[in-house]
């Protein structure tokens, strides 16, 4: 059977004047339906094809958003693309053109047709945590500890090829020991994750295979939400092929901004702003940015 990309794909994307096309992309778990509008990943993302330049900059999901007396995480949950693209521009003071939510299932499907990614996992860690997804509800015979609800997972440092599962699991742990179990350190693997797609999907052996486009395609149409219009899928490859990704910038909300504060009101683990607003967060990513 042959494979072909269909001309409509490839108009024109819209893009502001500045040059710049900025993107909200939201991870959600879409393997679990009571929880399957809560954004595991948030993550802005410009691309400016005419100085040929991107940047990222990762929010982690545990940040406590004032204005909504919630968690960042929780923004797609009550207000869809609206209140999550506002969330988000608020507290980074940049305009979001787009926004891309795909589901874990559509991940690693991604990653598998690409024939898996090159990962360089810079520390080893164990998570006795992980989430077997359809165990939620488990009560495990009784067991307090609810233990068969979890499966424990490692990786070793060093480079490694990561097929969907593994990729998955490399990005979402939560519960690792040591610095890997923080917010902060999912927010920097996720970024060498994005890294290593953006690495395989600009490979000869992807970019010029029909085959592998149309598949990516088809799981993103299957996978994903977004307010991208079906004929703008393909000038959105294009758009990125035009970006030098050797030299991508990445960066995340981290210390410097963020805190977790020993109590809190709503009795959860979060992150809150060290200066009570946003207006850091805005001065750092409008330099970041430059």
């Amino acid at each position: 059977m042959g494979y072909y990309i269909k001309k409509s794909y490839f108009q024109k994307i819209s893009r502001q004047q500045t040059g710049k096309t900025n993107f909200l992309l939201l991870g959600i778990n879409d393997s679990q339906p009571d929880v399957a509008d809560l954004t595991d990943t948030i993550i802005f993302l410009s691309v400016d094809p005419v100085e040929k330049k991107a940047y990222l900059i990762s929010i982690p999901r545990d940040t406590w958003v004032p204005e909504m007396q919630a968690k960042i995480n929780t923004a797609y949950h009550y207000g869809g693309f609206e209140l999550a693209q506002k969330t988000v521009a608020d507290i980074l003071g940049q305009r979001i053109d787009h926004v891309v939510a795909i589901g874990f299932d559509g991940f690693i499907e991604a990653i598998n047709i690409l024939g898996g990614v090159e990962v360089e996992v810079v520390n080893s860690f164990d998570d006795y945590k992980y989430p077997i997804a359809g165990k939620e509800n488990d009560f495990c015979g009784g067991d307090p500890l609810y233990s068969c609800r979890y499966e424990h997972i490692r990786f070793e440092a060093g480079r490694q090829k990561m097929n969907g599962p593994t990729a998955l699991k490399y990005v979402r742990s939560r519960n690792a020991e040591g610095d890997e179990g923080t917010d902060f350190a999912r927010s920097l693997r996720q970024q060498q994750m994005i890294k290593a797609v953006k690495e395989e999907l600009l490979t000869k052996e992807v970019m010029l295979s029909p085959e592998k486009i149309s598949s990516l395609i088809a799981v993103f149409k299957k996978v994903t939400k977004s307010d991208i219009k079906l004929s703008e899928y393909g000038s959105l490859l294009l758009l990125v092929s035009r970006v030098d990704w050797n030299n991508l910038k990445t960066t995340f909300l981290g210390e410097d901004f963020l805190t977790h504060p020993l109590t809190h009101s709503s009795k959860q683990w979060v992150l809150v702003t060290k200066t009570g607003d946003w207006s850091k967060t805005q001065q750092f990513a409008e330099e970041f940015l430059k």
